[in-house]
Parts: C-alpha cells; sequence; structure tokens
C-alpha cells in the first residue's frame, strides 16, 4: 500500500519509489511513504485562499465547536486507530497517551475556547489609551488571526497525538495548517486523517 498526501482536496501519492514502512512487532511491510513530485506549492495556496478566509469567517467559539464536533467524531473511532497503533510498536499505555490523549487535547482547546474567548473574529486586548491630550484620539489593541499558513513537523513517537495537539489551537486561532508526521509511524496518521476527510463531521466544515 502506498501511503498518500491529502492535498488541496485531493489525495494524492508520490511519484518515486517511497520508503517502506514496516510493522515493528512482525518485522511485515505495511506501507510506502514518499513524498516525491507532491506540489508543495498548491498545497500552500489551498491553505492561504481557501483554508485561511474560510477561518477567519468563524467566530472563536464557532471554531471551538468545530474542534468539539472533531474529537467526538474521532473518540467514537478509537478502537480504529488503536489497532493500527499497536504495529508501531506502541504498548496499550502508548497508544493511550497518543490517541486518547491527542482527542483529550481537543477538547481542553475546544472548552478553553468557549469559555475564555469571545464570540467574535477578534479578540480586544487591554484596555483603551488616550492619546490626544482631550481625550479626541484613542488607541485600542485588538488580536486577529494571521494571514499565513503553520507548517507542523510531529515526531514518529506520536503520530496522533503530535498532529491533533498541535491543530486544535492552530484551528482555534483561526489558521489553516500543513502537517508533516513523521515517515516511520506515517501510516497511522494517514489512517486519522483519512477517517476525518471521509467523515460527514469534514463535509460540514467551511473550509474543507
Amino acid at each position: 500500500m502506498k501511503l498518500k498526501s491529502y492535498v488541496a482536496g485531493e489525495w494524492v501519492a508520490g511519484t518515486g519509489n517511497g520508503t517502506p514502512l514496516f510493522n515493528a512487532v512482525t518485522g511485515t511491510q505495511i506501507a510506502i511513504a514518499g513524498s516525491e513530485g507532491v506540489d508543495f506549492k498548491s498545497m500552500l495556496e489551498y491553505a492561504r485562499n481557501v483554508g485561511g478566509p474560510a477561518l477567519r469567517k468563524m467566530t472563536f467559539h464557532e471554531r471551538a465547536l468545530m474542534l468539539k464536533k472533531l474529537a467526538m467524531f474521532l473518540n467514537d473511532k478509537k478502537a480504529l486507530f488503536y489497532e493500527l497503533s499497536a504495529a508501531t510498536g506502541a504498548t496499550k499505555i502508548d497508544s493511550w497517551i497518543d490517541i486518547d490523549g491527542g482527542i483529550g487535547t481537543m477538547f481542553v482547546f475546544a472548552s478553553k475556547g468557549r469559555r475564555e474567548l469571545p464570540d467574535e473574529t477578534f479578540l480586544v486586548e487591554g484596555n483603551p489609551e488616550q492619546i490626544s491630550k482631550n481625550g479626541t484620539f484613542l488607541g485600542h489593541h485588538i488580536c486577529v488571526p494571521l494571514h499565513g499558513v503553520a507548517i507542523h513537523i510531529n515526531a514518529y513517537n506520536f503520530p496522533c497525538w503530535g498532529m491533533l495537539e498541535k491543530i486544535a489551537p492552530t484551528f482555534l486561532a483561526g489558521v489553516p495548517a500543513i502537517i508533516k508526521p513523521a515517515t516511520v509511524t506515517s501510516y497511522l496518521t494517514e489512517l486519522m486523517v483519512r477517517e476525518i476527510i471521509n467523515s460527514e463531521f469534514y463535509h460540514q466544515v467551511p473550509c474543507n
């Protein structure tokens, strides 16, 4: 099986020979991973022109609710991820930290987003500052999402948690992300992403 990358709304396989990936327990080959020939420019343009504007239109609360729904969806799929996680050499506790830990982190950011941030597309910072002597000119800082793309490069021992704990605050902040999992365990990350993309939840999100 050749692993694929999700690029600009489509699954794309690398064109080169790739790197063989093995079951850490049995030694049997599981997949081949490679990114040769993948159009990274179109990936960035899609994130900037499709994902970014859609996320910025959402309020903090809407993005937090999106994270909560995604966490709930993944929580219902845990058995599927645990089964493949064993092939990475992870023990049950290792998998719990990676899978449940990652999903739990998404729940935390979803909750913090609704409790601690306003139901607005911006965040007011500090108090108004009087700039003119007679008070006719005031200044006030607001925080808005950055225009750009976050690039996440993750460790081999957290193929799920590494992705989820980074996209949670990134999406909450209204910024799209490109994820590069560690090659050796990327088959587990790909499985989780495939479940997200194939889900009814994904097709309800405005930035798919």
